[in-house]
């Protein structure tokens, strides 16, 4: 597979997450780790299933024990922190801080061997961090306040769990991407046991909570863990990382078809900072 097409498919882990929102407000009023634990079990049902398909079930008994507690410390360890910071404290602050992880991957991603960062990629990524910064934030921001720290400390932790895991993840380019499926139902088993403890459950409501809760398991929490997999090992991570820049984007164009949002300046602008930000990055990439 070339470096391009790993990075085209990794990309559609960016579309991809561009409907979570929009499915998740549909899965109201489920509580965030029972909707984690159902949506990670979708997602690594089918992918073992597509592992069995495929004759890769026996592969899997080759990957150390390591790798796969690594993995699944990545998927539950960024949602569970991810959750916990927007329960305390304000989202649109919170989401930010958690935001910085496509910025972070750019960054982090330097210190691997064979890559260079390049001055395009850092004003390429500072670019689409300050249009994802005018979406979260709505372009006004309230400010940040002390009795939030524990929040924002949180959702710091959320943005580099997630670029760390991506990173590194990058090492680990001999590793089957069907043990991702093994993460997801390790990821399930622990938000079960979670939800049992700390939350009340309730299920998705009606048919289009289930469809909405189907969806999320099927796609973003399901087939973008995958495709990321392969693009962050494959593709080019650097180029993915600010790319990623636009999931926000494409979240907010999403939530304004559906009637959620109301189109506004503000998102006109972030359009423009991500797009140019995005090209960047890529004129930078190309001179490899």
């Amino acid at each position: 597979m070339t470096r391009a097409r790993a990075t085209a498919i990794g990309f559609v882990a960016v579309l991809l997450w561009s409907l979570l929102a929009l499915f998740t407000v549909g899965s109201a009023p489920t509580p965030p780790l029972l909707l984690n634990a159902i949506c990670f079990s979708i997602g690594g049902t089918l992918g073992l299933i597509w592992t069995a398909f495929n004759g890769g079930l026996a592969q899997l008994r080759t990957v150390r024990w390591t790798i796969y507690a690594f993995g699944t410390l990545g998927l539950f360890g960024y949602h569970a922190l991810y959750f916990s910071a927007l329960r305390t404290a304000p989202a649109a602050e919170a989401g930010l801080i958690a935001y910085l992880w496509p910025l972070l991957i750019v960054l982090f991603s330097g210190l691997l061997p064979g890559e260079a960062l390049r001055a395009g990629h850092l004003f390429g990524a500072l670019l689409g961090f300050a249009g994802a910064a005018l979406i979260i934030t709505g372009g006004g921001g309230a400010g940040f306040e002390a009795q939030h720290l524990p929040g924002y400390a949180l959702a710091l932790l959320c943005a580099l769990t997630w670029s760390g895991y991506s990173v590194l993840s990058r090492r680990l380019g001999k590793t089957p991407t069907s043990s991702v499926a093994v993460f997801c139902v390790a990821t399930a088993v622990a938000s079960w046991a979670l939800h049992f403890a700390v939350e009340e459950t309730v299920w998705p409501a009606g048919a289009i909570g289930w469809a909405s809760t189907l969806a999320l398991g099927l796609g973003p929490v399901g087939l973008a863990f995958y495709v990321w997999d392969i693009g962050v090992k494959q593709g080019d991570i650097q180029m993915l990382g600010t790319s990623s820049y636009a999931a926000p984007l494409l979240s907010t164009l999403v939530l304004v078809v559906a009637g959620i949002a109301a189109p506004s300046w503000t998102l006109a602008i972030a359009a423009l900072l991500i797009t140019g930000g995005a090209l960047i990055a890529a004129r930078a990439s190309l001179k490899d």
